[in-house]
């Protein structure tokens, strides 16, 4: 594999060896001109709100677990083991989808999953025993699993490099607005009618995914990859799969360190919200469930205005930065539109979270944690939006896969985080947790920086067959 320096990219707009008339070129030129953009807005718009889903799912549970444990004679850990099986069956679930829609399509998988999102959401509404609460857990979170990395898929399918983290920070913006409200609405409904209408909800809102999903949603994979069922003999037999096959991805160093470096930054956002009833909440005597959802609103405002503005900004960069070189295009410089982010937005809100919350009583408290919420909201998706984005770029064709196996590995490694959260904040304070996880933030920039520096020579290590300017 040629090994490219930061002025010798992986992709190089100006190569006299690649023709504008080169045939994969157009080609691809082609595949982008399919839809109007009144049409791929509304293709976002549906894959967006098939993303919010799965954060709805997950964080409604998290308020009803004191009530749940209650009403089914059991334990709040007990019923907590309920998010972790969730948790890993998302994993499984995501790398599953995403490897299955490269091949039957974007649309196919939303069209199988959400049906599965729906009755499990019903399942678990009808509950009455422990077991039969986790079975349908399990299969609500395998539903709802598709969301991100097949939605991160199709805009890779439809937006050329130049629009596509716009598009992304769109869609992200809008699928992370889902955990900012969904403990809110899982508190609410708990607080003053019952868990299960919190549930039912979810079976609705799936059903008025599905319909949509349905009736509007274009195939927006490439049609030379996509089998279509029946059409030939050979698509009659089913293709067998192995959907871990896409944790392969992560050989990449590329890829690796940028997930560990998205992890690092997703991980303060569980530091501030897992232990908001016992940190913010104790603190300042407020044990309403509705009003302690009511503290995740300011995160999710930071994300709607975060997640679009870094998308934007990222496609700035990239175009700014090839401009600069005389139209040489280096994947990583999407990566600097996370900078101000993941070096100041996201340590300094848990840092400063941590010492207002044990320092500074009363209104102004509450008033400057809130503060530091938003703050964390629009840094943590300052930082995610480009990655996710550089994921794209790096390996146009497997888009979806290469979002799950990220998704997943960063799934794992924060479940083991947030199961010490709390016991790291019972034994050296909450002020000292907030500046671990800081520091721990901080590291996670500076794994950019060196992917930034020397993102070329990473993917020299290990070729795991990245995008070139002819099929991106």
């Amino acid at each position: 594999m040629q090994q490219h320096t930061e002025e010798s990219p992986l992709l190089d707009s100006e190569a006299p060896a690649i023709s504008t008339a080169d045939p994969e070129i157009l080609k691809h030129d082609l595949l982008y001109q399919r839809f109007t953009p009144t049409q791929k807005r509304m293709i976002v718009a549906l894959i967006s709100w098939a993303a919010v889903i799965p954060f709805l799912a997950s964080g409604s549970f998290i308020p009803s677990i004191p009530e749940i444990a209650r009403e089914l004679g059991s334990s709040g850990p007990i019923i907590s083991l309920a998010v972790s099986l969730s948790l890993i069956t998302a994993s499984a679930g995501s790398l599953l989808w995403a490897t299955y829609s490269g091949s039957y399509g974007r649309r196919t998988i939303f069209l199988v999953s959400l049906p599965c999102l729906c009755i499990g959401s019903a399942g678990v509404a009808l509950s009455y025993s422990v077991p039969i609460l986790m079975f349908w857990r399990v299969v609500q979170a395998f539903g709802a699993s598709s969301g991100m990395s097949v939605g991160a898929g199709a805009i890779g399918d439809i937006y050329r490099l130049e629009e596509r983290g716009s598009a992304m920070g769109i869609f992200f913006g809008a699928s992370l607005f889902g955990p900012a409200i969904a403990p809110l609405c899982g508190g609410f409904a708990t607080h003053y009618f019952s868990w299960r209408l919190a549930q039912w909800a979810l079976f609705v809102m799936g059903l008025f995914a599905l319909v949509p999903v349905f009736l509007f949603l274009p195939e927006t994979l490439d049609p030379e990859k996509l089998r279509r069922w029946g059409a030939t003999e050979e698509h009659k037999r089913p293709v067998l799969l192995n959907p871990f096959k896409s944790l392969g991805l992560l050989r990449s160093p590329n890829i690796l360190v940028i997930t560990l470096a998205g992890t690092t930054t997703l991980v303060t956002d569980f530091v501030l919200m897992i232990p908001l009833a016992y940190t913010i909440g104790k603190q300042y005597n407020i044990s309403n469930e509705a009003l302690i959802g009511a503290f995740f609103l300011p995160a999710g405002l930071g994300n709607i205005i975060g997640a679009p503005l870094a998308g934007r900004l990222s496609d700035r960069v990239v175009v700014a930065w090839r401009k600069r070189r005389g139209g040489v295009w280096v994947p990583e410089d999407r990566l600097r539109a996370s900078l101000w982010g993941a070096g100041f937005l996201v340590p300094m809100s848990v840092l400063l979270s941590g010492l207002t919350t044990q320092f500074v009583p009363g209104t102004p408290g509450i008033v400057l944690n809130l503060v530091w919420l938003f703050m964390n909201g629009i840094g943590v998706d300052v930082v995610l939006s480009p990655s996710s984005s550089y994921y794209v770029d790096i390996l146009h064709s497997r888009s979806a896969e290469t979002m799950a196996a990220s998704g997943s590995f960063r799934a794992l490694i924060i479940a083991c985080i947030t199961a010490g959260i709390l016991p790291l904040i019972n034994a050296i304070g909450v002020a000292a947790t907030g500046a671990v996880f800081a520091g721990i933030a901080w590291v996670g920039y500076g794994l950019i920086l060196l992917t930034i520096k020397y993102g070329d020579r990473m993917r020299a290590w290990v070729d795991v067959g990245y995008s070139t300017v002819r099929d991106n």
